[in-house]
């Protein structure tokens, strides 16, 4: 019940937003009128799904189990069923699904269709089909996974799991150890040694209607010493450390704070060595595009992290320059967010400078501003960014409102700093023209929000570069943080009224722990909302306007493959809304503007029987040698330490299936798909 009353203002929250006129009965003045909306005055942001909430408690892949829906015959309140024919409606409770499951004939549920059929399979929403869920495996890979999720039930174990994996390599030696290792943990989380090797495995997932986000997972074991002193020392300036006026404390780095892994057990880090470490990095992205491509016909993905790429103080100064810039909109004309969010035209700002007469730098800032005839889009031409040739120190000026004169948002950066930040953008264009030219998307990573707004501002720019006819690139959104909705809101608008294609992968978030105590501890908001219920919501809010917006481009024949959105996420009820939500409004999964995603070896009872439902649906593949991914393998451990609920669940869909496969006489049951991916 309560899942039921969540779930019912979960939809009473959506019918706000999309004023309970998406059916097919809206009458055709309606739709014009929302197209007139949509396209003269749709940059003004709709918030109606609800007052902005304060979110979360869980990093991206942390999330806190779904219940099952007893007895529910329909996934929201009120009377309207689920309505597509791929679902099998939600009184499938466990026990009742898996006994419907097992009376189909085995052979059935495991043969393929006739040549040129693709196999398309109906939909339980409950997920507690274990047929589903592992008719992709051999009955020993699931007496693996079940061998490792009761390692990572044991909080011992997995607490002391590093010093444990570098002890059996010391005991037994580097071939007994990788043979260990491949039985157990890394032939459960990685899916081989290098881009030759993977590709069974990357097409007997596409044979059961997966799809791979592809990433190279070597992750260097350093200490937190070597992490700290590499961290502070490329985060600032050779010229030192100079505090502008008005600096912001949480875009300079702290030395307790310095180790990015602290707290952190989902999400990757790089540390800044050199130049030649960032071209080392580039070359193993574009292996990785190269890897995708032939495997996945053009459907393939590839994650990268900017902090990969260049060093980090580059991105500290960017960011703040961003933030200072909205300081600066706000102490002007009042409100807040960013310059877009403050509908201001030129004529405007003209007005703002009327009393410092004829100045030829005013005029000169002015002439720079980006705006259409809606408003000032950017005071700055942040297309230069990436365009390898402008200078930061000079690009960010602003004039000072009483005397004229102009000011730097940045504080002077050497020539040879400059020359990094150039080179890391070098190095982004060249990886996003690899991918455009190999038919692969990019991934842009979340990182630290102290990171963010350069992050996010130069995967916009790359957006707005390369992504003309299709979603090549692909920004990420931590919907644990308070200002997501409002961020994804704003950049959306900026797709539109610049007209590019716009994709976002939706998280809830990887650094929740690290970026509270940081806030607290340097004396700045915390960034992060309270609790994990409303993250929940932020998550659904944002995915609810965007697919409000998908909608609109639908109605008015535009093409709403110009919003792209991955739903990154291992939790069940996330994943219900999306497929609900995109039942109500008519996105259908061969609209290709939604999919799904989640980590290879975990959830596969969420993954496999969307893909092979014919949702668009994705594993995230990490590949290197043993040795070198031996620190992914112990944040996964930890990870999955963190959600013993789920993988409860996952144990008993793996027991079951094992028994039933013993019970049937399949020991040696061969997977084999006919199913096409989306």
């Amino acid at each position: 019940m309560a899942l039921l009353r969540s779930l019912s203002s979960q939809r009473t929250a959506i019918s706000l937003v999309y004023g309970r006129n998406s059916s097919k009965s809206s009458s055709s003045a309606a739709v014009v009128a929302a197209c007139r909306s949509y396209h003269q005055c749709g940059r003004r942001s709709t918030t109606a799904a609800g007052e902005e909430s304060s979110l979360s408690s869980s990093s991206d892949h942390h999330h806190h189990p779904a219940s099952g829906i007893n007895g529910a015959r329909f996934l929201h309140s009120g009377n309207r069923p689920l309505q597509a024919s791929t679902l099998v409606q939600p009184d499938l409770v466990a026990g009742e699904a898996v006994k419907r499951t097992a009376k189909q004939d085995s052979s059935q549920s495991q043969n393929p269709s006739p040549a040129g059929s693709p196999q398309r399979d109906p939909l339980d929403v409950t997920f507690n089909d274990p047929i589903a869920a592992f008719k992709s495996k051999t009955t020993g890979e699931l007496m693996r996974a079940y061998l490792v999720y009761m390692i990572c039930s044991s909080e011992k174990l997995v607490e002391h799991n590093m010093t444990l994996l570098k002890l059996a390599r010391n005991l037994l030696g580097q071939k007994l150890f990788v043979l260990l290792m491949k039985s157990s943990f890394y032939g459960h989380f990685v899916a081989g040694e290098n881009r030759h090797t993977i590709v069974p495995a990357l097409e007997r997932l596409r044979s059961f209607g997966v799809k791979p986000i592809l990433d190279y997972s070597v992750e260097e074991d350093i200490s937190q010493e070597e992490a700290e002193k590499r961290e502070v020392e490329s985060s600032v300036s050779s010229a030192g450390e100079h505090k502008e006026e008005g600096s912001m404390p949480q875009y300079h780095v702290d030395k307790s704070f310095a180790d990015r892994r602290y707290k952190v057990s989902s999400a990757r880090t790089y540390f800044y060595l050199n130049e030649a470490t960032c071209e080392r990095n580039m070359e193993i992205f574009i292996k990785c595009l190269e890897a995708v491509s032939g495997a996945t016909f053009g459907t393939g993905i590839t994650a990268i992290k900017l902090t990969a790429l260049g060093r980090p103080q580059l991105l500290l100064q960017l960011s703040e320059v961003i933030m200072r810039t909205r300081k600066y909109m706000e102490d002007m004309v009042g409100g807040q967010g960013n310059v877009l969010t403050h509908h201001k035209t030129i004529k405007d700002l003209e007005k703002y400078y009327a009393t410092l007469g004829d100045n030829k730098d005013v005029k000169e800032f002015l002439n720079n501003v980006t705006s259409d005839k809606e408003g000032i889009l950017h005071l700055f031409p942040w297309s230069g960014i990436v365009d390898e040739d402008s200078q930061l120190s000079d690009t960010f000026r602003v004039p000072d409102p009483q005397t004229g004169q102009m000011r730097r948002l940045i504080s002077q950066i050497p020539p040879k700093e400059e020359e990094m930040f150039r080179n890391m953008i070098r190095r982004l264009n060249t990886i996003v023209k690899a991918a455009a030219d190999l038919d692969v998307r990019i991934m842009v990573d979340a990182e630290q929000t102290y990171f963010q707004p350069a992050i996010s501002r130069i995967t916009l720019e790359m957006m707005r570069k390369y992504n003309k006819d299709k979603a090549i690139v692909f920004n990420t959104y931590q919907c644990y943080l308070r200002e997501t909705f409002r961020e994804v809101n704003t950049d959306l608008e900026q797709a539109k009224r610049q007209n590019f294609y716009f994709g976002a992968k939706l998280v809830r978030g990887a650094y929740m722990d690290q970026e509270r105590d940081r806030a607290k501890s340097l004396g700045y908001p915390d960034p992060v909302n309270p609790t994990f219920e409303a993250t929940t919501d932020m998550y659904h809010k944002t995915l609810a306007e965007c697919l409000r917006r998908i909608k609109l481009m639908k109605d008015c024949d535009d093409d709403a493959r110009k919003i792209g959105i991955m739903v990154a996420s291992h939790n069940e009820d996330t994943v219900r809304f999306a497929i609900q939500q995109m039942k109500e409004i008519g996105i259908s999964p061969e609209d290709k503007v939604i999919c799904f995603g989640q980590l290879l070896g975990m959830c596969d009872y969420i993954t496999f029987p969307l893909g092979q439902a014919g949702y668009s649906a994705y594993k995230y593949i990490p590949y290197g040698p043993v040795e070198e991914v031996l620190p992914y393998l112990s944040r996964r451990a930890q990870e999955n330490k963190g959600v013993l609920k789920k993988i409860k669940k996952e144990k008993r869909l793996l027991l079951s299936e094992i028994r039933r496969r013993l019970l049937r006489g399949q020991l040696f049951y061969k997977p084999k798909g006919n199913y096409v991916p989306i």
